[in-house]
């Protein structure tokens, strides 16, 4: 069976090729690259001995983006990843991410329902949820204002999803709200490749410990949490992968008791930043070099999931840890020394 998907070069997209190619599934690969590097196609065929096929077009470009979907309209799906997703960016740039962000979903979704492309399934963001009143987050937890230009897109991006759904019954869609993916192959033949400065945490420590960075700036240590520092339901990449083909794999079966459903992907655990960093430390015997600094415009208190729905309809669990992501991640940083990446 064939699935499209977007931003296939990326951190979570190339995971989630990888887990689709070997759970025999075709791969059609899109991305422009912007925010990826096309090495990630290379680890993926070293892993799986399959290459998919790669398309270099920016999804705002609708009539690129029409083509190559009518050109694969037999797809069983379409799973979206491709998106701007720096918070500290967004903040900067709000134009930027609303236009990226929206049309090129609006775009994908224009090409599905033009080549009846039944099944979709979208890259959201445990974001969404902005500072939640209770912890852990169900999928039934209000959606408050978001903390941030990026979690609006991605806010947005459902509501257009909803309601694209409620007029098309034909086509069936699952929004997957995961929280912090972390980690990278066990392989260490892909991961996440930071084009620039890297805004995730997990990257900035394996970097700062590999030497790339002098430090490391914790974003406040005077929060409401155990240790001041912001609490995040840390989640292995290989992980949220697993879960895009358990997902898609739902709604080929049919499954879904509606067209749109929703799904947390978190550990169900929250971990701080000072408690990632220690992780970090045990796992790599490195020391890291930080200091605290202030708190991060956009940046919410504290988020952990409630994976029970997950788990209970995909029959998807977590396979691994805090500690078991830092070694991943720290494995990965120092193959692309090796590799000059």
């Amino acid at each position: 069976m064939k699935v499209i998907v977007t931003g296939g070069t990326g951190y979570i997209g190339s995971h989630t090729i990888v887990d689709l190619l070997e759970h025999n599934f075709e791969v059609i690969c899109i991305d422009n690259l912007s925010r990826s590097n096309k090495y990630a196609l290379e680890g993926i065929e070293k892993i799986t001995n399959k290459k998919p096929t790669f398309y270099n077009i920016d999804l705002c470009d609708r009539n690129a983006t029409l083509k190559v979907l009518q050109e694969h309209k037999d797809a069983v799906g379409i799973i979206h990843f491709a998106a701007l997703k720096s918070v500290g960016e967004s903040v900067e740039k709000p134009l930027m991410y609303y236009a990226n962000n929206i049309d090129s979903l609006l775009n994908v979704l224009i090409g599905m329902k033009s080549f009846s492309i039944p099944n979709f399934v979208f890259s959201s963001s445990c974001s969404v949820y902005g500072n939640a009143d209770e912890l852990p987050v169900t999928e039934n937890t209000p959606i408050k204002n978001a903390e941030s230009p990026y979690a609006h897109t991605k806010q947005i991006g459902e509501d257009i999803i909803r309601n694209f759904a409620t007029v098309n019954p034909i086509q069936q869609h699952i929004l997957l709200r995961y929280f912090n993916p972390v980690g990278a192959h066990p392989s260490a033949l892909i991961g996440e490749i930071p084009i620039e400065k890297p805004n995730n945490l997990v990257p900035y420590i394996t970097q700062t410990a590999i030497g790339k960075l002098d430090e490391l700036t914790v974003f406040g240590n005077d929060y409401n949490t155990r240790d001041g520092s912001c609490v995040r339901d840390y989640i292995h990449v290989c992980d949220i992968a697993n879960a895009h083909t358990l997902a898609l794999q739902f709604l080929i079966d049919k499954k879904n008791k509606t067209n749109c459903e929703v799904f947390n992907l978190g550990t169900g655990n929250g971990v701080s930043v000072l408690e990632a960093i220690a992780a970090f430390e045990k796992v790599s015997n490195k020391k890291l070099n930080y200091t605290i600094g202030p708190r991060r415009a956009g940046d919410v208190v504290a988020v952990y999931a409630d994976n029970t729905r997950a788990q209970q309809a995909l029959n998807w669990n977590c396979k691994y840890n805090i500690e078991d992501a830092m070694l991943s991640a720290w494995n990965w940083e120092n193959k692309m020394q090796e590799l000059k990446l």
